[in-house]
């Protein structure tokens, strides 16, 4: 089967082949495993043009007009030429050209859309996502839940049309030196981690705050927190101030993602404090690395945790609810826990299981 993978985003900055394939590196392993046994081609628009052929897959670096274009027919010419058996779409949020695409392309080509954290559109933009649904045969959400509002809003016509599909893996494996390997000493019996911005919707403080009140009875434990935005910071350093240099909470920052390994196979626990994740990139590294999750119950979570199988999971906001599940934490066996998370993200959330559901999707259309 002839796989084409199609974005209508221009992505500048990017000169080389190499430096697209490491920024890229999380989504297309997807790609490599399904060139394993299929024909994968990657038509991608960067600062570049060429065709660089990298582990089963076949990338086309093409220049349309170096920018997104509500008509993209060179582009879409150029798709059509390569005969897909699917194409690939990345992203739900131009209907317009997957409406055109579809009037160009052979009418046994199926279209493939996979969810990217969007939101269904309203108004006029929700009435041309109705109408591009009629040409996409599937969607792939990371979760049923979250392409069930796109359902009740209309944008998209049936359940059927949905398929439960991973965006993104993870490169990381355990490692039991890790803790070895950071710049810093780190301690926690046991270490809990936080990684991802400090917004709002992330909801840091919720987690700050029950983790101290965890700690007031739990002196051994410690949280470190890892971010790369600080829009919450001073709120949580305020939180912070009384305890000086025996804060049971460690704000560490930005830190590169290569090290993130090395963080995830030193903490026992994972803690996210997120209202909605479109998938959850940071608890699939953390599961690969059998670190065990402590998330909330959004759609998004119960898919990548097996509904809580593989970790805890507590409502979004609800300082007690995430207080309760960390003095169930206490209570858990550790080893058993680690091991589900490892075995389902092999089972579920691996380059090679995202492949296959792909595949399989594919030959049901």
């Amino acid at each position: 089967m002839k796989y084409v993978f199609v974005t209508y985003h221009y992505s500048p900055g990017f000169t080389s082949p190499q430096s697209w394939f490491k920024r890229t590196e999380m989504y297309s392993g997807v790609l490599e495993s399904l060139g394993k046994m299929h024909t994968v081609i990657n038509v991608v628009q960067i600062d570049y043009v060429g065709n660089v052929t990298y582990n089963n897959v076949d990338n086309r670096f093409v220049n349309f007009d170096k920018k997104k274009t509500y008509f993209p027919s060179r582009l879409h010419q150029y798709v059509k030429s390569l005969a897909p058996d699917i194409v690939f779409i990345q992203g739900l949020h131009n209907p317009l050209q997957v409406i055109q695409l579809r009037l160009m392309l052979n009418k046994r080509t199926r279209i493939i859309a996979q969810h990217h954290a969007e939101k269904p559109f309203p108004g006029i933009k929700g009435k041309v996502q109705r109408l591009a649904d009629s040409c996409i045969n599937a969607y792939l959400f990371a979760s049923h839940g979250i392409g069930a509002e796109w359902v009740a809003k209309g944008n998209i016509s049936s359940a059927k049309k949905i398929h439960e599909v991973m965006e993104v893996s993870s490169l990381f494996y355990p490692d039991k030196n890790a803790a070895s390997k950071l710049n810093i000493k780190v301690s926690g019996n046991p270490m809990f981690l936080w990684v991802g911005r400090l917004n709002a919707n992330k909801d840091p403080l919720n987690v700050v705050k029950a983790f101290l009140k965890f700690a007031e009875s739990n002196p051994g434990v410690h949280l470190y927190m890892i971010y790369h935005t600080d829009d919450l910071l001073n709120d949580i350093k305020i939180l912070l101030e009384k305890y000086g240099d025996n804060s049971p909470i460690t704000l560490i920052g930005k830190v590169p993602h290569d090290e993130l390994l090395y963080w995830f196979n030193s903490a026992t626990f994972f803690i996210s404090g997120s209202y909605y994740e479109g998938s959850g990139t940071a608890v699939c590294e953390a599961m690969s690395c059998g670190c065990i999750p402590i998330v909330t119950d959004i759609p998004a979570f119960r898919m990548s945790t097996d509904n809580g199988n593989c970790g805890l999971l507590y409502e979004a906001g609800n300082e007690q609810a995430l207080l309760d599940v960390l003095e169930q934490s206490k209570t858990l066996d550790i080893e058993d826990k680690k091991a589900k998370s490892l075995a389902y993200f092999k089972s579920t959330l691996s380059f090679d299981a995202i492949a296959t559901q792909i595949h399989k999707v594919s030959t049901s259309l």
